[in-house]
Formats: structure tokens, C-alpha cells, sequence
């Protein structure tokens, strides 16, 4: 299912080619927590939807500028078609609101870098799903307001960084897994403090 070298191994001396597999397991607790705080918000209303845009920009903003710090375009060159901060001040700006970091994060490591974007990348899995409740807002200022939950459509951003993650040979697992906790913990925090 997943692109990867099954002889590539990580410093611990893992195998790569479950690494998507040990993330999922390690952030499983974390991801349906996160969920489960965000379906909270009421995406149909707009008191609801901005509370939600102002949440994920809240550890977005402050994830992307620490992935940009680290170097993220290193690895990742086409960082300027994943990066969503513009999408998500442009929407809340639609709205009525202002994008602004509510949480800080510590800097990246390479390993880290990988962590991070597991998350985020994924997110956008999570969005296509919101989108629909966001397109059945009666409201049509949320409906306008959807560059974020549609940024990437189409491409395959996923996929590519799936393989990108299983081809990484210079990759510390705990470090990846260590930075992923920390990103879905960034989202978490955001949201309690919207």
C-alpha cells in the first residue's frame, strides 16, 4: 500500500515501512480526542465556523512557521502549495476575523519536520469531509469562505507525502512520533482556548 524500502531502518534500527502504521497507533488516543473537541463546533453557523477557523489557525500558523524555520522546503519543495496560513487568514479575514497564533511550539528537528506534516497533511483527509457541512451553510459568507477546508483539492498531497515519510532515511522515530503528538496537541490546545 505505501511507497518505501522495507531494508531502509531508522536510527532505532526500525523499518520504515510501517512508520504510517506506528504514527497512526501513537496519535490514535490524540486524533479522536481532537475530533471529538472540534465536532463541538457548529461548521453550519457562523459564530460556530469562525470559532473553528480561529481554533486551526490558532496551532496552524504556529506549526507552519516552525516548519519553515526548520527548513521544511528541503524536503518538501512544492512547501509553498502545502502551506495553508494565507487560505486560513484569507477565510477568517471573509469572516470578519484575523488568523493569529494560541499556542507555541517547540522547533523542529529534521525528524520533527516529518512529525508535524503527518498531521497536518492529514488534516486536509478531515477536511474534505467538513467541507460538506460547510457548503450546506445557509449562510453564504461560510460558504465563500472554504479556501482553507478546499486547499489541495485535487492534488495528491497525501500521497506524495506518504512517500516522501516511507523513503525518509535520515528519520528518528521517536522524534517523528514525539512531533506529532506535539502538533495534534497545538490543534487541542487551540481549540480549548477558542
Amino acid at each position: 500500500m505505501l511507497v518505501g524500502a522495507s531494508d531502509v531502518t531508522t536510527h532505532a534500527g526500525r523499518s520504515h515501512s510501517g512508520l504510517r502504521q506506528r504514527l497512526r497507533d501513537a496519535t490514535s488516543d490524540a486524533h479522536r480526542e481532537l475530533d471529538a473537541q472540534l465536532s463541538a463546533f457548529d461548521l453550519s453557523g457562523l459564530a460556530g465556523y469562525r470559532r473553528f477557523l480561529g481554533a486551526s489557525a490558532g496551532a496552524l500558523l504556529p506549526l507552519e512557521a516552525a516548519l519553515a524555520d526548520a527548513g521544511v522546503d528541503r524536503i518538501f519543495p512544492d512547501w509553498p502549495e502545502r502551506s495553508r496560513s494565507a487560505a486560513i487568514a484569507a477565510d477568517l479575514g471573509r469572516l470578519g476575523a484575523t488568523a493569529s497564533p494560541a499556542v507555541s511550539v517547540p522547533p523542529l528537528t529534521h525528524s520533527g519536520m516529518l512529525g508535524t506534516m503527518y498531521v497536518l497533511e492529514g488534516s486536509r483527509l478531515g477536511a474534505k469531509f467538513l467541507l460538506k457541512t460547510v457548503a450546506d451553510a445557509n449562510d453564504p459568507r461560510i460558504r465563500e469562505a472554504c479556501t482553507y477546508l478546499r486547499h489541495g483539492a485535487g492534488r495528491r498531497l497525501w500521497q506524495s507525502f506518504l512517500s516522501k515519510l516511507e523513503s525518509e532515511e535520515d528519520c528518528n522515530e521517536v522524534e517523528v512520533i514525539a512531533a506529532a503528538r506535539v502538533a495534534f496537541a497545538a490543534f487541542e490546545q487551540a481549540a480549548d482556548r477558542a
